[in-house]
């Protein structure tokens, strides 16, 4: 951004405003000099006479007063200002830095796609904990291996991938929700964009950079350890539906309205090519068109998790259950959310008639004395007396 000119350098004001704009840090670092990025920011953008900013070292103003004091002088058209070294900043303001690079080219090669990535990152941050005893799910895992970038978040009840498609250095890094907050609209603003990580052992969590062309991000690792969120993801289903997460969301919206309860629970009733939407007191039921196939299912689900999940996936989604106590899979080209189930008297008891008829359909072991025969025949017999 912009050329050097001697110690300092000359940038065009907008390229600068819109650099300092972009940045999450509270704090700049400008040359030696840290200044408070809010306060630049306001005072550039209250500048006027030139599209053009001068920004250079000096000892003081023009006058010779304080002419001991560090400052770096703006000149942009007739304004000249003296900045102090640490002006705009106050006892109360964050420890986070950020740094102005002078460049007059864009030098970033992008290994992914700017947008690409700040999707990517809308659709896992809302699945971070809050506040947790575990500090690694209040983190996102940035995972590069295998031609593949995955990003991971999990509250406990919800866990969200996404799988990006990368070809370069392997890493991974375990970043705070707070440290990103913020970075996926900035990154809207990118040209261009470059992810990498920095450490010696590609199987432990290092330090994770997101270059653009004005601004560079950096972000060291928590070093904990995340959960092994492969082994949660189900992959045995018996029922299947594809609907419009827009019709969903509106039905949602409907049954919320009805509820006092905040978390607002919906069963959910899938077959016969469609997915009827209740609230669990039959204050009310919406019925959405759905593909679907495999058994008849049903499940509880808090309806604020649902509605989040819908609005994370957007357009057409697939729903896959096993039963109605096991976790649910939405999934959505290389985007999953695994959500936990509510549990209810009506989950328990098909879960029960469910076991009893696998235990019933159990083959009889070919066995060869009366005694081990008979016990078996009783049983059944039993079974259909009960029935």
């Amino acid at each position: 951004m912009g050329k050097r000119s001697g110690d300092g350098f000359i940038a065009h004001k907008a390229k600068l405003i819109n650099a300092l704009s972009r940045a999450l840090s509270e704090r700049v670092e400008l040359m030696d000099f840290t200044i408070g990025r809010k306060g630049l920011l306001g005072y550039l953008k209250a500048l006027g006479g030139s599209n053009i900013v001068k920004v250079v070292p000096s000892n003081g103003s023009a006058s010779g007063v304080r002419a001991a004091d560090k400052r770096l002088r703006i000149t942009c058209g007739a304004n000249t200002s003296y900045i102090a070294d640490n002006e705009w900043i106050g006892e109360k303001t964050p420890l986070s830095f950020c740094e102005v690079r002078i460049s007059p080219n864009n030098t970033v090669k992008p290994n992914i796609g700017s947008l690409e990535l700040s999707e990517a990152l809308n659709r896992v941050l809302p699945f971070t904990a809050k506040e947790d005893n575990r500090p690694a799910l209040q983190c996102v895992l940035f995972m590069a291996k295998e031609g593949k970038l995955t990003l991971v978040s999990a509250d406990g009840f919800r866990l969200a991938i996404i799988s990006l498609d990368y070809d370069d250095t392997a890493g991974q890094a375990l970043i705070y929700n707070s440290d990103l907050a913020g970075i996926a609209s900035a990154l809207k603003s990118a040209k261009r964009a470059r992810i990498g990580f920095e450490g010696e052992d590609v199987t432990k969590p290092s330090t994770l950079t997101i270059d653009t062309e004005l601004i560079r991000y950096k972000w060291a690792s928590n070093g904990g350890n995340y959960p092994e969120y492969e082994k949660l993801i189900p992959t045995q289903f018996n029922t299947y539906a594809r609907f419009d997460t827009v019709e969903a969301i509106r039905a949602a919206s409907s049954l919320k309205a009805l509820s006092d309860d905040k978390d607002y629970p919906i069963d959910l009733n899938i077959g016969n090519g469609k997915i009827t939407m209740a609230s669990p007191d039959e204050k009310g039921q919406v019925e959405i068109v759905a593909d679907t196939d495999g058994e008849e299912g049903y499940v509880r689900v808090n309806g604020k998790y649902l509605a989040d999940i819908l609005k994370a996936c957007g357009g057409m989604v697939d729903f896959s259950l096993t039963n109605s106590l096991s976790p649910m899979l939405f999934s959505q080209d290389g985007y999953q959310v695994v959500v936990m189930p509510m549990v209810t008297d009506r989950a328990q008891k098909e879960a029960k008639a469910k076991e009893q008829d696998n235990t019933e359909a159990e083959p009889v072991a070919d066995k060869t004395t009366e005694a081990e025969v008979k016990p078996k025949q009783s049983r059944k017999k039993e079974k259909v007396a009960v029935a």
